[in-house]
């Protein structure tokens, strides 16, 4: 009998505490189920998800508890965050460096990211430039650096071997080309996004939100059903 393949690792890489649970969160709950390894790779502290002049330290230690408490809810094994200030981020060289150590560290199937080209998600909303940078320094760090032994070779001497990605699934994509059913984890992404007390003001709105975001309009109404849209890049 041949031993069972293991199991996909999954790297999510993404800007601030609690973008997981709300760009993807369903898509993750569904994949923990199943049985992958998910880690979470957050590049901000989240320190300015306030208007009202909160303490910033305080602030970013509350919403580090936060998503901790989402992650668990989700399946997540795995948070890290390496603290770079909300609100200026920057895809460059020192950024892109940090994620290929993350992935190489990690060795993960997957890695999940979202959309650096989403300026206007809809009519009503511009894209956080920390969510386009998050974007933008993951899908260079998958490619070609985080695979080849010529990129920051200074992480070679740290013992982290190139890692080659399979595939990048692009959450909050303007072309989606991977709808993933999420109606049976519906309930538990609400619940996670629950844990964001300090960012959510409203519950109720928010889940009424989201079920008019992500209903699948060729569903029927007694039925309704709630997906997570994706840019998937196969690449192995």
């Amino acid at each position: 009998m041949q031993p069972a393949a293991p199991a996909a690792r999954v790297l999510v890489v993404l800007a601030h505490p609690d973008d997981p649970e709300f760009f993807c969160g369903g898509t993750l709950a569904l994949w923990a189920q199943a049985g992958r390894q998910i880690e979470y790779c957050l590049l901000t502290r989240g320190d300015k998800g306030a208007d009202d002049g909160t303490d910033p330290a305080g602030l970013a230690a509350t919403r580090q508890a936060e998503q901790r408490a989402a992650a668990s809810i989700l399946g997540v094994s795995q948070v890290h965050f390496l603290d770079y200030p909300d609100g200026y981020l920057v895809p460059d060289l020192d950024l892109r460096r940090e994620v290929v150590r993350a992935i190489r560290q990690a060795k993960p199937t997957v890695v999940v990211t979202c959309d650096p080209t989403n300026f206007f998600p809809s009519d009503r909303y511009i894209n956080h430039p920390d969510h386009r940078a998050a974007g933008q320094v993951t899908l260079d760090a998958v490619f070609p650096a985080a695979g080849s032994r010529m990129f920051f070779p200074e992480l070679l001497q740290e013992g982290l071997e190139p890692h080659k990605v399979s595939q990048v699934y692009v959450a909050i994509p303007q072309t989606p080309n991977t709808v993933i059913d999420v109606t049976a984890f519906f309930d538990r992404k609400i619940q996670a996004l629950r844990q964001h007390v300090s960012q959510i003001g409203d519950p109720e709105a928010l889940v009424s939100r989201l079920q008019d975001r992500m209903l699948d309009p060729a569903s029927p109404p007694e039925s309704p059903r709630y997906v997570e849209r994706f840019r998937r890049i196969d690449l192995a």
